[in-house]
């Protein structure tokens, strides 16, 4: 099967079966390591990738369902002033992360605040209910991302709004 299919902004091929997973796909085909296959059942976080704007389970997706979708991985939203103001806020509380679900965090982190400009604590929490690691404290968390969220405020409007 031939699947057409958009990965960090650009346009790829994967040739393969229907039914590969998209975490091995991602591995395997492209060289793309951050996702991570831990539990392989979708209850972790470790393979999170933001798919067609969500974030989403590299392992529960199966190749046929990326035919004309877009996939972010880590690698490629690296790349962003986005990434960069996560990584100073993350750090800025001493938000420590085990290695296997920072790159969920990030995903996470990004996908809320696309949506939310100034979540509530509660809406963080609910953002970040699909990792399941035990390496954060859930106060510093939120802290990060309203650090975050003000960065991204003053940044695209100029001040915190």
């Amino acid at each position: 099967m031939t699947i057409n299919f958009i990965l960090n902004g650009e346009d790829v091929i994967f040739q393969g079966e229907a039914g590969v997973r998209l975490i091995d796909i991602l591995r395997e085909s492209f060289g793309l390591f951050g996702a991570k296959p831990c539990c392989l059942s979708g209850q972790c976080g470790a393979c999170s990738v933001i798919f067609n704007g969500q974030v989403s389970p590299a392992c529960l997706i199966p190749a046929f369902k990326i035919k004309d979708s877009e996939i972010i991985t880590i690698e490629g939203f690296s790349q962003t002033i986005e990434y960069q103001e996560i990584i100073t806020g993350f750090a800025d509380v001493h938000l420590g992360n085990c290695g296997y679900c920072e790159a969920g965090k990030i995903l996470c982190t990004e996908t809320l605040l696309d949506k939310i400009q100034k979540p509530s604590k509660e809406e963080i929490l609910k953002g970040f209910s699909g990792i399941k690691c035990r390496c954060t404290n859930a106060q510093r968390l939120i802290k990060a991302v309203e650090i975050i969220s003000e960065m991204r405020r003053r940044r695209l409007h100029g001040r915190a709004t």
